[in-house]
């Protein structure tokens, strides 16, 4: 078997990609709670907000105010998703860490989701990455249905292969290997995964996992088995794809780091304060939590008040 990695870096995205699936309107102070929440745990990558038309999506409307009204902590990197120039132009003034695009490895994913093609989406990301590699900032790409599409079904590696090449060579520095549906298996994402690494190296190659099929815990022990110690995550497993029926949010962070420390793996994280977290949005937004780690501890505490009153 391969060495694990000592240590695994977890990137949260869920006030960003969780929230922005909301119906309901979610207020910009409990956004911005959530982000302190998150930090207060250990959280060192937090995806914020994303600058994108509210017409689209107008959970995401309150960018510039979500940006603007949380506390940074030393140490801590923000990043915000930004599909176009028009995009980086507002986001430059709020100071991100890290921007985020992303790209698919489907055409049919590609046109339905950003209305053209995975040529013309690289394009319009060209621009993008080079303003923000000028003004000094990350840039990190996501290929989304990498292992399956709600309309192509599975997805070739060298599908991936193609998208991150184009996107290393528009000088993308990172690249994230996304299951948005969640139809990934661990032979299927280690091809996904190997597809990627031609072209990125290791230590800027991440994973992303849905858990629609309940795969993405063995999906990321297989990265781990590779090497890979970056992964997106999302408290309380916030989150979906609204171009997949049936897509579940993005694995739980409580999950994933329950797994992580089970198996002697540091992340940094506190999974208490953690778990304080997702219970905070969850209550929120009126959802149950979506993580089962954070179900099980939760019930624990409640048991163990019980007993001691």
């Amino acid at each position: 078997m391969s060495s694990l990695p000592e240590f695994v870096k977890i990137v949260d995205v869920g006030p960003r990609d969780g929230l922005q699936n909301e119906k309901n309107h979610v207020p910009a102070a409990d956004k911005i709670a959530l982000v302190g929440l998150l930090q207060d745990a250990g959280l060192r990558e937090i995806e914020v907000t994303s600058f994108v038309s509210p017409k689209w999506v107008p959970q995401m409307a309150d960018a510039l105010e979500v940006m603007a009204g949380i506390t940074r902590k030393p140490g801590v990197r923000y990043s915000v998703l930004t599909p176009n120039l028009k995009g980086w132009e507002a986001a430059v003034a709020t100071r991100p860490d890290e921007i985020v695009v992303f790209g698919a490895a489907s055409e049919a994913f590609s046109q339905k989701n950003i209305n053209c093609s995975i040529a013309e989406s690289i394009d319009r990301f060209a621009p993008v990455v080079a303003a923000a590699k000028a003004a000094g900032v990350k840039v990190r790409a996501a290929i989304s249905c990498a292992v399956g599409c709600p309309y192509e079904g599975d997805i070739a590696p060298s599908r991936v292969a193609m998208v991150a090449r184009m996107m290393r060579a528009i000088g993308v520095d990172h690249v994230g290997v996304a299951d948005t549906i969640g139809v990934g298996t661990p032979l299927k994402v280690r091809a996904a995964m190997e597809a990627a690494l031609e072209h990125f190296p290791l230590a800027e190659t991440s994973g992303h996992f849905h858990d629609t099929y309940g795969q993405a815990l063995s999906n990321i022990y297989e990265c781990l088995q590779m090497g890979i110690h970056t992964f997106d995550t999302s408290v309380s497993g916030l989150g979906g794809c609204p171009y997949a029926k049936g897509a579940t949010g993005n694995v739980a962070t409580e999950d994933v780091v329950y797994l992580l420390h089970g198996l002697g793996i540091r992340t940094g994280i506190d999974l208490d304060k953690l778990v304080d977290a997702g219970a905070f949005i969850s209550k929120q937004i009126g959802k149950t939590n979506g993580s089962r780690a954070a179900r099980a501890l939760l019930a624990k505490r409640a048991d163990s008040t019980a007993v001691c009153a």
